[in-house]
């Protein structure tokens, strides 16, 4: 995930991601695709990606060379993630759903990262100023310079994650029939404390909103709307899937958005995605495994990690080729594995 999102989904700590005693990470690769025009059948062009990380925090990205920000990495290569955490994705915390959806709205928004930035920002700026206007050491209508850029960049990201639900309607029901074929159809709903009233737009929607709550907002010293604190919800047959899903059904509607996730990017231009699946074949069942075990078969590559290479499918061991970690007193190695 480093050298697609520019930071892990294991750790928002950069630094904790520098080996114990190391001075600095650093991770290279090479996203191969068949060159457009080439003369040359199957021939194929590299797009170089870099990430370096000093101790101290200080990160370097390139492409092909050159410095870019962190939300040009996932231009070049788009992945898939399935990790256990995600198990938790109906009924976790909101933060794990706002999450999943950023990373499923980004690829098809090019300005989204961008915005999503300048919200975190603009966030960040108004909430220091209204502990400041609660403790009395500023003025509110000091707000007015953060409340600019808050509601732009907040319209702009509600406005494409909503654009984004629509888009995944119908490969999330397709997969999920798949998968469930007796269970109601599963759907997506945006859960929202700015909801657009009849003809309002999502940038209107939040300026209404927060007029509503300046009073209560003042008081607790925080902004309370605003897709900082939207929702995304897992239904099926018209109710909430956290307040009856079976452990079973969670992990059918985690995995039905996984693959929609695949269809979905691969619709982009046609590239399918690299999925990363993180150690969970030991989270699913054998059913949910061959869905998934099929779904392998049919893309270009897939990097899987496991710690019990016995979960993995019989038949997939067969076709991969296996590496292996190893640690010992000179440090951390990959070797390929023959086992």
């Amino acid at each position: 995930m480093l050298l697609a999102l520019g930071r892990s989904h294991r750790t928002g700590a950069d630094a904790e991601l520098i080996r114990w005693g190391a001075d600095y990470l650093r991770i290279e690769g090479v996203v191969a695709a068949e060159a457009e025009g080439s003369a040359v059948a199957g021939h194929l062009e590299g797009v170089a990606l870099d990430l370096s990380l000093q101790a101290g925090g200080r990160k370097r990205i390139q492409v092909n060379g050159v410095p870019r920000r962190p939300e040009a990495l996932a231009e070049h290569l788009r992945t898939v993630l399935f990790a256990p955490e995600e198990m938790l994705l109906v009924i976790g915390p909101p933060t794990l759903r706002r999450t999943a959806l950023d990373l499923l709205a980004a690829p098809h928004d090019r300005m989204y990262g961008s915005h999503l930035a300048t919200f975190t920002r603009s966030l960040a700026q108004r909430n220091s100023l209204l502990r400041q206007i609660r403790d009395g050491e500023a003025d509110r209508a000091q707000l007015r310079y953060w409340d600019e850029p808050f509601l732009a960049s907040g319209a702009a990201i509600v406005a494409a994650r909503l654009r984004l639900l629509e888009l995944i309607a119908a490969p999330l029901a397709a997969a999920h029939r798949e998968i469930a074929p007796s269970e109601e159809p599963l759907t997506l709903a945006y859960s929202t404390n700015a909801p657009l009233l009849p003809g309002e737009s999502p940038r209107n929607a939040l300026a209404r909103r927060l007029a509503e709550t300046a009073e209560k907002e003042t008081w607790n010293g925080t902004t309370l709307v605003g897709p900082h604190r939207d929702d995304l919800v897992f239904v099926v047959g018209g109710r909430d899937l956290t307040t009856f899903a079976s452990r079973g059904q969670q992990r059918t509607a985690i995995l039905a958005l996984k693959l929609a996730e695949l269809d979905l990017l691969t619709a982009l231009d046609g590239r399918a995605p690299l999925l990363l699946l993180d150690d969970v074949f030991s989270e699913l069942d054998p059913l949910r495994r061959g869905h998934l075990v099929r779904r392998i078969a049919e893309l270009p590559q897939t990097l899987i990690t496991t710690t019990e290479p016995e979960d993995l499918d019989p038949d997939l061991r067969r076709l991969a080729r296996a590496w292996r970690v190893v640690a010992d007193v000179e440090g951390t190695r990959v070797e390929e594995s023959h086992a």
